[in-house]
């Protein structure tokens, strides 16, 4: 099942990848990251297409289900499932990042977690494969914003086992943002109240279009208090 959600990932990344936007102009924010941000694009709802309606431009928009921050496998890597190499070069001014996750639930097996979390970033959030990839990010020119993960409402969820370490990577990724003025973690550890399964698709693991728009609505709102303040 996975090798078939990867390759479905991998040809639809090979068949192009539209900005979601409304309008001409040549988008200024980039989109990369897993199924976080993915989710919902078939029906033009996902993150990427919540921040370009929010903000009225576009958003190109990389991002790919099943990718990985860790991923070895050059031709799927480069065709998207590492999510480093969805980046593009283009003129941003902003790039939107989720990833983690299937690192941490399909990559350590539940038994090595510890050596996961530090292959992806390390305790102080200096070193480590997410801080590689968002200095590279930043040489840019670009600010990042970091977008954390939904967490369970509190009832069943296939990934509910794997609470914990989510919550540590993130508090390590929010460490690493400190360390540059240019990168802002947006936690979503707030946004789904107990018990409510509207904000999780039916598989209780993936965003809803509720919430899809939830968190594009919050990374625009991010972007407008950062430029208010820069300019």
């Amino acid at each position: 099942m996975t090798f078939i959600i990867r390759l479905f990932a991998v040809l639809a990344l090979l068949t192009g990848c539209a900005a979601s936007a409304p309008g001409d102009q040549a988008p200024r924010i980039l989109a990369i990251g897993d199924s976080l941000m993915a989710w919902n694009n078939i029906s033009a709802q996902s993150i990427p297409d919540s921040v370009a309606k929010a903000l009225d431009e576009p958003v190109m928009d990389r991002s790919v289900s099943a990718a990985h921050i860790i991923y070895k496998l050059p031709v799927s890597g480069s065709a998207g499932l590492n999510i480093h190499k969805q980046y593009r070069a283009g003129n941003w001014d902003w790039i939107l990042v989720t990833g983690g996750g299937n690192d941490l639930w399909l990559g350590c097996g539940c038994f090595a977690c510890d050596r996961r979390l530090d292959k992806l970033v390390s305790k102080d959030g200096s070193q480590g494969a997410i801080p590689s990839m968002l200095t590279d990010l930043r040489k840019t020119g670009a600010q990042v914003i970091y977008i954390g993960y939904l967490r369970s409402p509190g009832v069943g969820s296939p990934i509910e086992h794997c609470r914990d370490e989510g919550n540590i990577l993130e508090q390590r990724i929010s460490r690493a943002a400190e360390l540059d003025s240019g990168i802002h973690f947006l936690s979503l550890d707030d946004l789904v109240p107990h018990g409510d399964r509207s904000y999780h698709a039916l598989d209780m693991i993936h965003p809803s279009i509720k919430a899809s728009t939830a968190i594009g609505n919050r990374v625009a709102d991010l972007i407008r208090s950062v430029e208010k303040t820069t300019h």
